[in-house]
């Protein structure tokens, strides 16, 4: 098993048992509620009709379920894309509860491998997902395909883990930190910023968490430096 087969089997045993023993939108876990980030750019798209939206590494539905929420009477769609057999099911279901079905489309694919349709969308997020990909190539392949992929005037919201550590909270032992890509902060930064030259910059900052995982039964504390960085486009300036 290479070590990215390992990190991604543990990582689909961590959301497994998350969505299997917490539910959407109720207390006790991230699932909680959606990020606040997300939901506050739903306005910019109040006049809008047909809104598309792309959820990368949708998860169960926390902010897609909001987004689709809030497009549905303006005949919006949320293309909502993971990894995980299990996420994709408890969206499907949730999406039923909370009577967005006809809004929500799921695809099961590998964010490294998936290709966006250039001019599509309104709104891309990718929340705690890019990371994910295999490699730093897999990761500059997708934001250039997310920017790429946003029509004029469109937003990419983009939250990324980087300089992730782990920590055995019983012998307070140093662990591999189990993250496919983990950058320094500084190099995250200029890397994601790189891509979206003549954007309008939204949001751009760093806060540092940590928080109390479970992996094989045990507790571990992981410390994260997590960047929030949102832009929008505006083809106009390219030629002022």
């Amino acid at each position: 098993m290479t070590r990215i087969e390992f990190i991604r089997n543990e990582e689909k045993k961590y959301h497994d048992y998350c969505y299997d023993n917490y539910k959407l939108f109720e207390e006790g876990s991230w699932l909680y509620k959606p990020v606040k980030t997300v939901t506050d750019l739903l306005h910019l798209f109040d006049d809008k009709e047909n809104v598309k939206v792309l959820d990368l590494g949708c998860g169960v539905g926390r902010n897609s379920i909001p987004i689709a929420e809030a497009i549905k009477s303006k005949n919006g769609k949320v293309v909502c894309v993971d990894l995980l057999d299990s996420a994709l099911l408890k969206l499907i279901q949730y999406s039923k509860e909370y009577k967005v079905e006809e809004v929500i489309l799921t695809e099961k694919a590998d964010l490294g491998n998936y290709e966006i349709k250039t001019n599509e969308y309104d709104l891309i997020v990718a929340i705690s997902s890019l990371e994910h990909v295999e490699s730093e190539v897999a990761l500059n392949k997708i934001i250039q395909q997310m920017a790429d992929g946003t029509q004029n005037n469109g937003v990419n919201c983009i939250i990324v883990n980087s300089e992730v550590t782990e920590i055995d909270e019983e012998t307070n032992e140093k662990l591999d930190a189990l993250m496919e890509v983990n950058l320094s902060t500084e190099d995250m930064i200029k890397k994601i910023s790189s891509f979206y030259t003549g954007w309008e910059l939204f949001k751009s900052e760093v806060k540092t968490l940590e928080y109390s995982i479970i992996r094989n039964g045990k507790p571990v504390l992981l410390k994260t430096n997590a960047i929030t960085y949102v832009v929008r486009k505006n083809n106009e300036k390219y030629f002022n």
